[in-house]
């Protein structure tokens, strides 16, 4: 083959490879950013849930119980399992911080910062559980075959 002719197949290849490696770079990065997002938007529904559960709660006890049910009933969690129950122990600081985080000024309650507590439960997920906790909020629905009588 002509020389020149070689040159030009090397460098469409480098191109065709390099276009290849910013599409896969594009690719994950999309992926993260996407799931950043829905990992965001899934904290902020959930917390914005437990402080309308711990908004009415007497003690910081009713308030970690009334968290636990709202969790609950976001994950669909209707039986208990030993994962669960220690992923709901472990959820209770943060609905006591949320609920410290509602008393009045003038009430006496420990410094709370729900955020910290929130981040600290998150740390526990993924080391005890090797997964993000947004990750159980991921349904899966099968498809039901539609039938015709």
């Amino acid at each position: 083959m002509i020389a020149f002719l070689d040159a030009l197949k090397q460098a469409a290849s480098r191109a065709d490879g390099a276009e290849a490696e910013l599409r896969k770079e594009m690719s994950a990065r999309l992926k993260a950013i996407e799931q950043e997002r829905a990992f965001a938007y899934r904290r902020l529904n959930l917390m914005r849930a437990v402080a309308q559960a711990v908004a009415g709660a007497g003690s910081q006890d009713a308030a970690a119980a009334q968290a636990a049910a709202a969790l609950r009933e976001r994950l669909g969690w209707s039986g208990d399992s030993e994962p669960r129950l220690r992923t709901l122990e472990k959820f209770a600081p943060v609905a006591k911080a949320v609920f410290a985080s509602l008393a009045p000024a003038e009430a006496e309650a420990p410094e709370a910062d729900a955020l910290a507590a929130l981040g600290d439960f998150e740390a526990w997920y993924l080391q005890s559980f090797g997964t993000p906790f947004w990750v159980l909020f991921e349904h899966y629905i099968p498809e039901t075959p539609v039938v015709d009588f």
